[in-house]
């Protein structure tokens, strides 16, 4: 192979490692928690809470330190 379509295929190949992690970083969905109660203070908590509301994680986040459940869109 000439150097031309080496660098031409490396090229490609690093465009698409760097497409796929923007496509995979993209699919989380987060909503606030309907059913967690006062300040945020332990992701474990928020997660368990988050589980009964149907997702599979919890987060606290934010100044106001507010439980989010996140998931796969």
């Amino acid at each position: 192979m000439g150097k031309m379509k080496l660098s031409g295929m490396f090229f490609l190949l690093l465009l698409c490692v760097f497409a796929s992690q923007e496509m995979v970083e993209a699919r989380i969905c987060e909503s606030k928690s309907h059913k967690f109660k006062g300040a945020c203070l332990s992701d474990h908590n928020c997660g368990m809470v988050c589980r009964n509301e149907g997702f599979p994680k919890g987060k606290c986040r934010g100044f106001r330190r507010r439980c989010f459940c996140t998931r796969s869109c």
